[in-house]
């Protein structure tokens, strides 16, 4: 009797300090998971043959990522007609504009803060060899899905030029998939852009257009016509356009720009006030 006793006595402590140390490494994953980022992400080339048209991307990543378990926002980012190339030694093209470009100049913060909440972002800059079909682009995101730790109700798109068509054309085709989309100097102007336009507006999705009125590119036109074919569609979100008084195709340097704000938000911060 005297020997049961000290057995159940000794299960008794084991059970207890097993529960003690998963408790200890719970609050020191959690401790760890809200640490807030000071530091620029850390932006690197990734060679992956992910299709056809993806030799490559650029992958910004928190500096504190491989250290926590929580998942993260997910932006994809697409780049313009003049960035074309094979992934791997055309790579550096791609950081000629966009996020890539802000991240290599260390200007992206690496912490936003919406409705108290602190959110750093996972950037992926892929580089296409030749303008993509909808379901090459579509064949990276689940692959970015897949292999990054992201928050699925927490996937953002944006592009420039050709890449603002391409986040026009998926944000209208697959509404559910992103939280929010921001086409930059490009939108559709195909036969199916007024198919594009109602899936964003009837799929509840978030879109703020930029773009300058003196474009002698891709018209302002364009922007006010896809715009008002998605608010045509009385979206639960109206689209927003930003129409910058300015002459040439670059809408997108001023428009992602941090400092940049309406309505006090950047549009980084506009975006991580949608969610799925």
């Amino acid at each position: 009797m005297h020997n049961r006793v000290i057995k159940i006595s000794f299960v008794i402590l084991v059970i207890l300090a097993a529960q003690g140390c998963t408790k200890h490494n719970n609050d020191e994953a959690q401790s760890t998971n809200n640490i807030i980022e000071t530091m620029p992400p850390v932006q690197t080339a990734v060679a992956a043959n992910v299709n056809g048209f993806i030799g490559g991307y650029y992958e910004a990543l928190p500096v504190h990522y491989q250290s926590t378990t929580k998942k993260y926002p997910l932006l994809i980012f697409l780049h313009g007609g003049g960035q074309l190339g094979d992934g791997t030694t055309d790579l550096p093209l791609v950081l000629v504009d966009g996020v890539a470009k802000t991240i290599n100049e260390q200007k992206f913060p690496p912490d936003f803060t919406v409705n108290g909440h602190h959110f750093s972002f996972i950037v992926l800059s892929p580089q296409f060899n030749a303008y993509p079909t909808d379901s090459a682009v579509l064949s990276f995101i689940r692959y970015a899905l897949k292999k990054y730790r992201t928050d699925p109700a927490r996937v953002y798109l944006s592009g420039l030029s050709m890449g603002g068509i391409l986040t026009t054309e998926m944000g209208g085709l697959y509404p559910s998939l992103f939280a929010a989309v921001a086409p930059l100097g490009g939108e559709s102007f195909s036969a199916d852009k007024t198919l594009y336009a109602a899936g964003i507006a009837h799929g509840n999705l978030a879109l703020w257009d930029f773009h300058n009125s003196e474009d002698p590119f891709v018209l302002s036109s364009v922007a006010t016509d896809f715009v008002g074919l998605i608010n045509g569609n009385h979206p639960g979100i109206p689209a927003r356009l930003t129409m910058f008084k300015a002459w040439g195709h670059d809408a997108w340097t001023q428009a992602l720009d941090p400092l940049y704000k309406e309505n006090n938000m950047n549009v980084y911060e506009w975006m991580l006030h949608y969610s799925r």
